[in-house]
């Protein structure tokens, strides 16, 4: 997954400058955990109380709000204040927000002997905004209208896991629906895959899985009103999510969703706004401002440099980690990159350092040495196998060439997206040239718009021998990161392929199926962190860093939640009375 709303953004620095010299005051707000991985507090000290109207201040706007049509992980922000789902995310601070619970249904789904069938009871009591109640029924009618081609850009995970999903073509045009999804009775769904798939509970937190009532669906303008299954209703939708306010459904009952707190009578969420405004705002605070948050835009170096002068200003801005890794992509079909020596050379002259600098600095990025992120959900295991310190070992690297056959060094390409968001931006690929340099690499800059840059590295025809590249977790687990990425079965050789090595190894393959099958998550973490130090010793790639997000919150803010799930600030714990 490539959830922009969760990348690293650069901002100017005069915002907060503006901010500081208007002499603007603030009340405690989040203070980071002591693991420094989330935040949980509450403003001024204070109890969270229910009431009030919170204002939410982003630079994208919450288009295609269609539970069908939306592509979050665990569920999303503030489509999770409108959708409910079999299973969400546990909204806790830090690795324990790691966890899937139940949210529609009773448990996070009974598995049968091999997890290749999946059944839910829904809880009792669980009703729409007009009163009307949830069946199981109307979650299996939500899938299956997910799969209509005017309602694409969700999830694409039952399309290949369910039996029959690659070729259904929606509720519209086949309103028989899908014989692998069973409703034997109005609380009860059953799954039928034609694969193990352990992970399915996490899968359930996708908004797919929102129940959808038939008799209310309006196709491709259902976005303009969703009937509500969650805590808030829609009440208006301006200019396709740019002007969003939700209000409370008078038909939620908090008996059956311990997980939402939904503290604010309103939520008033206001998009297309520049990024450095957002921060302004949410720094003075003022008006309604002071009940603010962003759910999409992080501070920037300069911006932090700036807040760290004034302790009750630097006391709001929480600090989270979501499962996202940026590093350097081989593509070992394209010369001089097929040799493993040449890869291993180039892993051993990055300078780590210098590429954490350009990314912001270490308080924005952590350096990486392994394709996982470095949290236990994911599996985790620490390894270096080409350790080159924090600068880089340049000799290594020229020895290393030597034996490849290049003793005077070469000359490669690297691609780049030319958008300014020190992830896959110039900063970072001028980082990297400047290392080889020292290892007797000329690295030969080839910057591209964003689409550009983006159709080229995943394309298997046209993909260059070195690119920087990303991939941020659906949910925090190894499966969703190693198995796109080096499943050689998920190479697209018409599409978007993300298997940027082709590696199409039977036995990286075989354990992939082997790990799916199981549903014990803590055996299968292991397992996927073994695996990710197997595949990492050849070389494939040159992991980089693991950003880190910062973000302000109004004054008036509290009982501020970042779990290690999604890194940011979770709306649905968040009170402002």
């Amino acid at each position: 997954m490539r959830p922009s709303s969760l990348v690293s953004r650069r901002v100017a620095a005069a915002a907060v400058s503006v901010v500081l010299a208007s002499g603007a005051a603030a009340c405690a707000g989040p203070q980071d955990s002591s693991g420094g991985s989330g935040a949980k507090a509450g403003g001024a000290g204070a109890a969270p109380r229910k009431g009030g109207t919170l204002t939410v201040l982003n630079s994208e706007a919450q288009s295609d709000f269609d539970p069908a049509r939306l592509y979050t992980s665990g569920g999303g922000n503030v489509p999770s204040l409108v959708f409910r789902t079999l299973t969400t995310r546990n909204r806790e601070a830090g690795a324990a927000g790691t966890e899937v619970v139940p949210d529609l249904a009773t448990d996070t789904g009974r598995p049968n002997k091999d997890a290749t069938e999946w059944t839910f009871t829904l809880k009792e009591g669980l009703r729409y905004e007009d009163g009307t109640p949830i069946t199981s029924a109307d979650i299996k009618y939500g899938i299956e209208r997910s799969f209509a081609a005017e309602l694409s850009g969700g999830a694409p995970y039952l399309r290949d896991w369910l039996v029959g999903g690659d070729t259904y073509q929606g509720s519209y045009k086949d309103p028989k629906g899908l014989a692998s999804i069973v409703t034997p009775d109005a609380r009860t769904i059953v799954f039928k895959l034609r694969k193990p798939e352990g992970e399915f509970p996490f899968v359930a937190t996708q908004t797919q899985f929102t129940p959808v009532p038939k008799a209310k669906d309006t196709g491709a303008r259902y976005e303009e009103h969703p009937v509500s299954s969650g805590p808030y209703k829609v009440v208006k939708n301006d200019n396709d999510g740019e002007h969003l306010v939700l209000e409370r459904n008078p038909h939620w009952d908090p008996k059956t969703d311990p997980e939402r707190k939904a503290y604010p009578d309103r939520i008033d969420v206001r998009s297309g706004l520049d990024e450095a405004v957002i921060n302004q705002r949410l720094a003075t605070s003022a008006g309604a401002d002071a009940a603010a948050v962003t759910t999409d835009t992080n501070l920037g170096p300069a911006e932090l440099a700036q807040i760290g002068a004034d302790r009750e200003l630097a006391a709001r801005v929480g600090t989270g980690r979501f499962g996202f890794t940026n590093y350097l992509a081989f593509n070992p079909k394209v010369k001089p990159f097929d040799n493993p020596k040449v890869r291993e050379a180039i892993s051993y002259a990055v300078n780590r350092t210098s590429v954490v600098n350009a990314a912001g600095g270490s308080a924005l990025a952590e350096a990486a040495t392994t394709f996982l992120p470095e949290k236990a959900a994911f599996g985790h295991t620490p390894y270096d196998h080409f350790p080159a310190g924090k600068t880089g070992n340049p000799d290594k690297a020229r020895q290393l060439l030597k034996e490849a056959g290049y003793p005077n060094g070469l000359t490669v390409t690297l691609l780049h997206s030319t958008a300014q968001n020190r992830a896959t931006s110039p900063e970072i690929a001028t980082a990297v040239q400047e290392a080889l340099a020292k290892a007797g690499i000329t690295v030969k800059l080839d910057g591209q718009e964003s689409n550009a840059f983006n159709e080229k590295r995943w394309s298997v025809k046209d993909a260059p021998g070195l690119f920087l590249s990303r991939w941020g977790a659906d949910w925090p687990a190894g499966g969703p990161f190693l198995a796109p990425i080096f499943d050689g079965r998920q190479i697209v050789t018409d599409g978007s392929n993300y298997n940027h090595a082709q590696l199409n190894d039977p036995a990286v393959n075989a354990e992939i199926d082997e790990i799916n099958k199981l549903t014990d998550l803590k055996a299968a973490a292991a397992r996927w962190g073994a695996l990710d130090k197997k595949i990492g010793a050849q070389a494939l790639d040159v992991p980089l860093f693991h950003p880190v997000y910062k973000r302000l919150v109004g004054k008036d803010v509290k009982n501020v939640v970042i779990s290690d799930w999604t890194g940011v600030l979770d709306v649905s714990q968040v009170a402002v009375k």
